[in-house]
C-alpha cells in the first residue's frame, strides 16, 4: 500500500499549458521526525534538512536543550534588578528558539495550577500579570528547563505563601511546541491520505474480520483506524447476523451519536417513508445529516439481509473531485470554500436546518496550502439558496459557484471514481461521512428483502480513539502519520 499514490493524471482536469503535480514522496521522505515521536532520533549539527521553514539537524548522539541567554542576574548578587525580557530565549537541537513568557507561565503543569487527579487548570490565563517574569531559569541533565517565577509578577493565588512558584518544563514539551508542525503531529491530526478512484480502491481496500477488529491488543483497531485516515473507508467481514452487532462495532471507536432517527436506525424499503433512504428508489452520492451544524464524522452500515435484485452501494471520495477542482481554477476553488449552501430537513414534526460551505479546510495545518478538514456535499437535502437573490451581485457569485459544484459533481459522478460492492449479510461498511460519499441504486423491493442496520460515531470520539492508539502504537508500523502528498502552487 503506497499512501503517496498519485491521482490518475487522466482523470484530473488540466489548466492549458499546466499539468497538475504532486509533491514528490522524496520530498517528503527526508524529512526527519521529531524527537518527540521517534526518542531514538535526536538532532546535531552534523547534518541539515529544511522543512517547514524551519532547519533541522540530525546525528545518533542526543542533545538537551540548553539555555542560551541569562534572562536575569541572581537577585541576591548586590540587588541586582531582574531584567525586562519578555521571553526565554534557548538553544533546542542547535537551534534557536525564544518562549514567550506568558506562554510558559500558562502552560505551568505544577500541582498548584493543574489539579493532578482531574488534570484540569485551576487559574484563568487571562489571571496573568502582562508583566510576568522570571527570577531564574536554567536547563536541567534531562534537558527539561526549570523556571522560577518573580513572585512580584506572578499569579496572585499561584503559591498562598508567596514563595517563588517553580515551573518545570520537560524536554518532549519544548520540542513539541518549539514548531507548529511538531504540535500538530503531536495530536496525530498530519496522517497522509490516498486521493482514490475506483481501481486505487479496489487495489487498496481494507477487510477486517470482526475477530481481528476486536482483538484485545487493539492492533485490529490501530489498522481500522488508520484506514479511515487515510481512505476513509474499510469493511468488516463476518460480523454476527443480530441488531446489536453495529453498536458493538461503534461502540469499539466511541460513544453512538444519537440522533431523532434513535441511536441505531434501520434502512428498509417503507410505505410513506419520511426519508428517500427508506425507499426502493435510487439514492445519488451524499453525506448524512447536513442540516446539523456538527453531522457526525463516522457511519457504520451493517447489512443484516439483502436477497433483492439491485440495490448496489458505492462510495466515492470527495477529496479527490475537491483537489481536481483545486488544481484547475483558483476562482473556483475559492467559489467552494466560501460559498453557503443551507441543506434542511423539515418533515414529519422536526425542522433542521444549517449552511455550510462545499468544502472547509484545516486551520490548524501549519502549510501556505492547508489540507482538507471536510467536505459538505448532499444534495438530496439542500435547501433553496439564501445568497441575497434578488442582490443584483447575485448572478455573479451563484454561476461561479454552479461551476465550481458542475466540476466537483462531475469528478464523484464518474463511474471511473466510484467504488461499487454489493453489501451481502454479515459485511458491515464503515466511513468517513464527512469525507466519502455514499449511495445506493435502485431494487425491486418485491424481490427479497434488504435491511441494514445503521449508527453514528462523531469525529472528536474518532480522533481521541485516533490518538490514545497512536500513542500506543508510536514508532511501530506507524510511516502512514507524515504528510500529505499535496498539490504544488494551489
Amino acid at each position: 500500500m503506497n499512501p503517496f499514490r498519485r491521482v490518475p493524471r487522466s482523470l484530473l482536469p488540466r489548466q492549458s499549458g499546466r499539468t497538475p503535480q504532486f509533491l514528490p514522496p522524496s520530498g517528503i521522505t527526508t524529512i526527519p521526525s521529531p524527537t518527540f515521536l521517534l526518542p531514538n532520533l535526536q538532532y546535531s549539527t552534523s547534518t541539515t534538512t529544511s522543512t517547514s521553514g524551519s532547519t533541522y539537524t540530525s546525528t545518533n548522539k542526543p542533545k538537551k536543550p540548553k539555555l542560551h541567554t541569562a534572562i536575569a542576574r541572581d537577585p541576591k548578587a548586590k540587588g541586582a534588578r531582574l531584567t525586562n525580557t519578555k521571553r526565554v530565549d534557548l538553544i533546542l537541537n542547535g537551534m534557536p528558539h525564544a518562549f514567550d513568557n506568558i506562554f510558559l507561565r500558562d502552560a505551568c503543569a505544577c500541582a498548584y495550577c493543574v489539579d493532578p487527579s482531574t488534570q484540569q487548570k485551576l487559574f484563568q490565563t487571562s489571571d496573568i500579570p502582562q508583566d510576568v517574569r522570571p527570577l531564574t531559569a536554567m536547563t536541567l541533565d534531562d534537558g527539561a528547563l526549570r523556571v522560577t517565577w518573580d513572585p512580584e509578577t506572578d499569579i496572585p493565588v499561584a503559591n498562598p505563601r508567596r514563595t517563588n512558584h517553580t515551573s518545570l518544563y520537560s524536554a518532549e514539551f519544548l520540542l513539541r511546541y518549539s514548531d507548529r508542525r511538531h504540535v500538530v503531529r503531536h495530536r496525530f491530526n498530519d496522517r497522509s491520505v490516498v486521493l482514490w478512484d475506483r481501481d486505487v480502491m479496489e487495489s487498496d481496500v481494507i477487510w477486517l474480520d470482526w475477530e481481528e477488529y476486536f482483538s484485545s491488543d487493539d492492533e485490529g483497531l490501530h489498522t481500522a483506524l488508520k484506514a479511515l485516515s487515510v481512505y476513509g473507508l474499510f469493511f468488516l467481514k463476518n460480523v454476527p447476523s443480530e441488531e446489536s452487532s453495529v453498536e458493538r462495532i461503534a461502540q469499539r471507536i466511541g460513544p453512538l451519536k444519537s440522533t431523532f432517527y434513535g441511536k441505531t436506525w434501520d434502512v428498509r424499503s417503507l410505505p410513506e417513508s419520511k426519508n428517500i433512504a427508506y425507499t426502493s428508489l435510487n439514492l445519488g452520492l451524499h453525506m448524512d445529516l447536513l442540516y446539523f451544524s456538527s453531522p457526525p464524522g463516522v457511519q457504520f452500515l451493517h447489512c443484516l439481509k439483502n436477497t433483492v435484485t439491485g440495490g448496489e452501494s458505492y462510495f466515492a471520495d470527495s477529496f479527490r473531485a475537491a483537489t481536481a477542482v483545486r488544481m484547475t481554477s483558483h476562482s473556483l476553488w475559492n467559489s467552494l470554500l466560501t460559498y453557503p449552501v443551507p441543506y434542511h430537513y423539515h418533515n414529519d414534526g422536526h425542522h433542521y436546518h444549517h449552511v455550510h460551505p462545499v468544502v472547509v479546510l484545516d486551520d490548524t495545518d501549519y502549510r501556505v496550502n492547508k489540507r482538507i478538514s471536510h467536505v459538505n456535499y448532499s444534495p438530496p437535502f439542500q435547501a433553496a439558496f439564501e445568497d441575497a437573490p434578488t442582490d443584483p451581485l447575485f448572478a455573479g457569485r451563484f454561476r461561479l459557484f454552479l461551476r465550481a459544484l458542475e466540476m466537483f459533481a462531475d469528478g464523484v459522478g464518474n463511474p471511473k471514481a466510484q467504488f461499487d460492492i454489493t453489501l451481502s449479510e454479515g459485511v458491515c461498511a464503515v466511513f468517513a461521512n464527512r469525507r466519502v460519499l455514499h449511495a445506493r441504486r435502485a431494487f425491486d423491493p418485491s424481490s427479497g428483502e434488504r435491511w441494514l442496520k445503521g449508527t453514528y460515531v462523531d469525529t472528536d470520539a474518532f480522533l481521541s480513539k485516533v490518538r490514545v492508539l497512536g500513542k500506543k502504537f508510536q514508532g511501530a508500523g506507524s510511516k502512514d502519520e507524515g504528510d500529505y502528498g499535496y498539490v504544488r502552487d494551489v
